[in-house]
């Protein structure tokens, strides 16, 4: 048994192990770290489950509403013109 685990062929099972290590972290490092990494440096999203950048998308593209007007702002802003529309509705019915 002593020949089998000699000095020598333990320090190159060793190193073995050490090398497949290191490139392990490398490989880690550049295929699944560093995309992350750059998809954030340019303003994106990283999703890591789909391993995807996305763009983010500016809420007020979707809603309509100003720049700078809160959620609750521009509901109260829906809010009265409704109520105008109803109040003109109401006048036209009366007539």
């Amino acid at each position: 048994m002593s020949r089998y685990l000699s000095f020598k062929r333990l320090a190159i099972l060793f190193f073995g192990l050490f090398a497949v290590a290191v490139t392990a972290t490398l490989a880690f490092q550049r295929y699944w770290v560093e995309p992350g990494e750059r998809c954030e440096a340019e303003g994106g999203w990283w999703d890591l489950e789909g391993r995807t950048c996305a763009q983010p998308i500016y809420i007020p593209d979707i809603t309509g509403r100003p720049a700078g007007v809160s959620r609750a702002e521009a509901s109260n802003a829906q809010n009265r013109k409704l109520l105008s529309l109803e109040r003109q509705a109401r006048e036209q019915g009366q007539q």
